[in-house]
């Protein structure tokens, strides 16, 4: 006996989106990437778009928001999801390393201006302090996986 196949509504499943949480060595040890839009601090991050997997909507992501193109995904495809947000939204994040491309906020054509007002490096520490509590989860795993599991 076939069993009819549940067909679930689009409009009831949640919106997917992807980015990274970019890290960079620095003296003081590493330093995360956030990005200002208004008040809102996070990663970069964006809309998977249907011909992609989250990895490559991340990493496209990362490359339209800051010009960023020397990530090196040294944790593999490890990745985080948040809890659903905003009504039913997830994000994906997964972990790079930017080994020193200038950060830039190009401007969106679709905006006619950069997406976000300003980005800065900052430690896992100050990351509690800007970023909103719906990331708490993947901060706390991001910092797990970096500094315990860090490449030599």
């Amino acid at each position: 006996m076939e069993h009819p196949r549940l067909e679930i509504p689009t409009d009831l499943l949640p919106t997917r989106s992807a980015g990274v949480i970019v890290v960079r060595r620095f003296a003081e040890g590493w330093r995360l990437l956030v990005l200002r839009a208004y008040r809102n601090w996070d990663f970069p991050k964006g809309l998977v778009e249907e011909d992609e997997d989250e990895r490559e909507a991340a990493q496209r992501e990362v490359w339209e928001e800051t010009s960023l193109a020397d990530l090196r995904f040294n944790w593999g495809d490890a990745f985080k999801d948040t809890l659903p947000y905003a009504g039913k939204k997830v994000s994906r994040y997964f972990i790079a390393e930017s080994l020193g491309d200038p950060v830039k906020l190009p401007v969106s054509e679709e905006l006619g201006r950069p997406e976000h007002d300003e980005f800065r490096w900052v430690s896992f520490q100050d990351a509690e302090d800007v970023l909103p509590p719906r990331l708490a989860i993947v901060l706390e795993w991001a910092r797990g996986m970096v500094e315990e599991t860090s490449p030599a």
